[in-house]
């Protein structure tokens, strides 16, 4: 056991003395996970738009679209900043950004109502920003629902039904709307969680490549393991050099997962000891991930770079914030648990955005210790053999430059 710690120790003290005298795995490691979520929580701080200036134009000029106009006016999302004559006008001020969306009123509009037809209000919207659609959409949406209301009352009133009957008819079920999970049902709140823990993922992975990748660039692969370590005992190498990454990224889960969403007001209904304990598989499983990957594939520094950035955006649509994962063909979700991303992220948002306990959470937990088996597994074997094929290609050479110096010797004789 002491012999084994030794051993441990001697691998973690090399791979710190690596990652701190490589400025790109510094930056790597230490900058961009801290930057990139401030840089995004930053931009997507204010959820939601408040008072976005809209043009209306209003061809059917009655009692309906006024009364229309008026509630889009008092919505919180929407302020009726200009009333134009015509398209062309509203145009040209959406044109210049004085406005990011425009209501327009049909001149049939109040004809349609009356003979009880579906009537139109067209909507334009900027799309330059997500924001202003939904801002649009939201404001415009809540007014139409309450419009529809206010018509059909007036119909039942007019067949004769008292406002209470009227009511009644109108909605016999009561209902409540309670938004879970994302009370502001701001953009941010949805998609940050999912960054947070792809940005731990990528960073890490890209960082612990670039260092396979400049080891095996330098032809210096060997030369990082102890001889007395390059058999049986190989495993310990994977062991030493995951502590060093692990160690590292443990401060960094805390800063990026507990205390960035705290400080910016993001759901985070997770207690940080259960948050510590899960992502304890995730961060094993990427560094084992990441050693296969570059044992694997890598063989210069700069290869890593390619990947990071043809995965993150795979990475984010396989995590099934785009896309739910029950919709997914059976292919693509099972290929989606390849990467250890996948559970860590339904994971985390489980307990972070909803609450969970790490019990509720066992499916995506047990997935992650089975990936870092398997990773490990994976990785250490991927190691053996090529140390394997290393010695056996130095004893060719070996063999072979005796050989020459062996017939130099017999030439110079005869």
């Amino acid at each position: 056991m002491i012999s084994a710690l030794k051993d441990i120790w001697t691998i973690f003290s090399i791979e710190v003395r690596r990652v701190f005298g490589d400025w790109t795995v510094l930056l790597i490691f230490f900058l961009a996970p801290i930057l990139y979520p401030f840089i995004f929580c930053f931009i997507y701080h204010n959820e939601n738009v408040e008072n976005m200036p809209i043009a209306v134009v209003d061809e059917a000029r009655s009692a309906d679209s006024k009364r229309f106009i008026h509630k889009l006016d008092a919505t919180p999302e929407l302020t009726v900043a200009y009333r134009c004559s015509n398209l062309g006008e509203a145009r040209r001020l959406m044109d210049g950004h004085e406005v990011r969306s425009i209501f327009y009123f049909p001149e049939d509009f109040s004809q349609r109502l009356a003979e009880k037809r579906t009537a139109r209000v067209v909507v334009f919207s900027d799309m330059s920003s997500f924001y202003f659609y939904k801002a649009a959409l939201t404001g415009g949406n809540a007014v139409l629902i309450d419009e529809m209301h206010t018509i059909e009352l007036q119909r039942y009133k007019q067949a004769g039904l008292s406002d209470e009957e009227a009511q009644v008819q109108m909605q016999p079920v009561v209902m409540e709307n309670t938004t879970l999970f994302n009370p502001t049902g701001g953009y941010g709140s949805f998609f940050l969680p999912c960054l947070m823990v792809l940005v731990m993922h990528q960073t890490l992975f890209l960082g612990i490549c670039i260092l396979i990748g400049d080891a095996r660039e330098n032809r210096k692969s060997l030369r990082l393991i102890p001889s007395h370590l390059r058999r049986a005992s190989i495993h310990r190498v994977t062991f030493g050099r995951s502590l060093c990454y692990l160690l590292i990224y443990v401060p960094l889960c805390i800063l990026d997962l507990w205390f960035i969403p705290r400080w910016f007001n993001l759901p985070q209904l997770g207690n940080l000891y259960t948050i510590l304990i899960f992502c304890l598989p995730f961060l094993l499983a990427t560094i084992f991930f990441a050693m296969t990957v570059g044992n694997l594939l890598v063989r210069q520094k700069i290869s890593p770079m390619l990947c990071f950035v043809f995965f993150s955006l795979v990475l984010f649509i396989l995590s099934g914030m785009v896309w739910p994962q029950e919709s997914m063909p059976r292919l693509w979700y099972l290929f989606s648990y390849l990467f250890p991303s996948t559970p860590g992220v339904q994971g985390y948002i489980k307990i972070a955005s909803m609450g969970a306990q790490l019990s509720e959470v066992r499916h995506e937990y047990m997935t992650l210790w089975i990936q870092a088996a398997v990773y490990f597994s994976a990785s250490t074997l991927i190691l053996s053999a090529r140390l394997l094929l290393r010695r056996r290609r130095n004893i060719i050479v070996h063999s072979l430059r005796r050989q020459q110096q062996a017939v130099v010797q017999w030439q110079k004789k005869h």
